[in-house]
């Protein structure tokens, strides 16, 4: 049986996660995945339902080890997403529960604001009708500036026209889920690590230690043999989505096609040219948003990041590489025809990740004082896109199950891209939700 981790009270974002055996092994409903949006939702479920229980089973040794650990930290206000959408609505009652969140449990956040700048004249069309889409969706604050008050904002900025939204926020999104782990186990929630789901199938006969029949009916297998039962699942599994849903017998469409963002990070001496978040216009054409500048709970600027392809699905590194993964990756069609379509973007992508002057000369649009001697080389992180068999990006959250005895068990929380750390706590409501319903909690 796989460790129960306790988490050390009082211990902070920093604070040691220890082993302690446990002997139970069934569960009502066991959560695959210990990134923000998996946790988000074990609380959610615990807290609704407190006589049941609960575990979280999470192949690293540590929660929040990859997406959580190694996005912008950005709280997004929700100007982006097409109205109506789970992004719009999602992120907007996301962004007011995740500061009243880190209100109520003490947890530092920054309230920066952000401005999108426009330095073209063809891009001030579309940033106004960016402004139309942020009151659609009932994002607040937003007003249109000008160029003297952009530089009153952010003096070393120059643009014609932006969009100030004041509401968009900073803060450590790995703390934040390490508090929803602690508020998780308080409640009664079973953390399991270093246990990475390799198979479920459906029990025989009942575990050993249970007294109820098949009350718990599935097996949920890791890599080392290990075992626990469970009676339903939900997958919140990022990176591996689509592989645990072919795994549990359900659809593999859509597809997890990771692409790595590489930032530079500006020197601490030239910290003081940025004040808040920057960002471009996007453009219709591209699929991604462009190089922006985010300044970091612990005082570092952030500068990014770019979009390319990555060789491994959690390869932060630019020579991670792995044979299967690849391979996987670049046969896949829908991957051919989202390249095909944006071939010159991509080329671009992958020119600008290659030269640092290159990237240097698209952060220059926005503050022509930066230089390459500014900027050094920093982390990386792998974002979980969801592309379809026509090479569409799947744009929105996706839930789905499937059918079968395993099946008609399963929620798998398919594609949840950015803003899911942001909209964590709304996205844990909705699955609930939809646990409740699907499973008659």
């Amino acid at each position: 049986m796989a460790a129960a981790l306790v988490r050390r009270a009082g211990g902070g974002a920093g604070a040691l996660w220890r082993g302690q055996r446990r002997q139970r092994s069934t569960f009502d409903v066991a959560v695959v995945g210990a990134g923000i949006v998996g946790l988000a939702a074990a609380r959610e479920l615990v807290r609704r339902h407190p006589a049941l229980a609960f575990a979280v089973l999470e192949k690293e040794r540590e929660l929040a080890h990859h997406q959580t650990g190694h996005n912008s930290g950005v709280i997004h206000s929700g100007i982006y997403y097409m109205p109506g959408s789970l992004k719009a609505k999602l992120c907007v009652q996301g962004a007011a529960l995740c500061y009243e969140y880190c209100d109520k449990k003490g947890i530092p956040y920054k309230q920066c604001g952000k401005l999108i700048v426009a330095v073209e004249q063809d891009e001030i069309p579309r940033l106004k009708a960016l402004y139309e889409r942020g009151l659609q969706n009932n994002v607040r604050g937003l007003k249109l500036i000008g160029a003297k008050e952009i530089q009153a904002k952010e003096p070393f900025c120059r643009g014609l026209m932006a969009l100030d939204s004041p509401y968009t926020g900073i803060v450590n999104y790995k703390q934040v889920a390490q508090s929803y782990a602690e508020d998780f186990q308080e409640a009664g929630g079973t953390i399991l690590t270093d246990f990475e789901v390799t198979d479920m199938e459906m029990a025989k006969e009942s575990p050993s230690e249970s007294e109820d029949g098949l009350k718990y009916p599935v097996i949920v297998r890791n890599l080392k043999g290990e075992e626990i039962y469970c009676r339903h699942i939900v997958t919140c599994a990022g990176l591996y989505s689509d592989r645990l849903s072919e795994i549990s017998g359900c659809s593999p469409e859509p597809r997890i096609v990771p692409f790595r963002g590489d930032y530079l990070v500006l020197k601490p001496e030239k910290s003081y040219m940025v004040k808040g978040n920057i960002y471009p216009v996007p453009n219709p054409r591209f699929p991604f948003l462009g190089f922006h500048f985010t300044p970091r709970m612990d005082g570092s600027i952030w500068l990014g990041p770019n979009a390319v392809l990555a060789f491994k699905r959690e390869g932060y590194k630019l020579f991670d590489f792995s044979a299967g993964e690849f391979l996987d990756a670049v046969t896949y069609s829908g991957l051919w025809r989202l390249v095909l379509r944006n071939l010159s973007y991509g080329l671009s992508e992958v020119y600008r990740a290659c030269f640092l002057s290159a990237q240097v000369k698209e952060l220059q649009k926005f503050i022509p004082e930066v230089t390459v001697n500014d900027v050094l080389r920093g982390p990386s992180g792998v974002r979980a896109q969801a592309l379809d068999s026509d090479g569409n990006l799947v744009d929105d959250f996706v839930f789905d199950g499937g059918s079968g005895d395993i099946g008609s068990r399963i929620l798998h929380v398919r594609n949840a891209p950015s803003p899911a750390a942001t909209s964590s706590l709304a996205i844990a409501k909705m699955i609930a939700d939809e646990v409740k319903q699907r499973f008659e909690l």
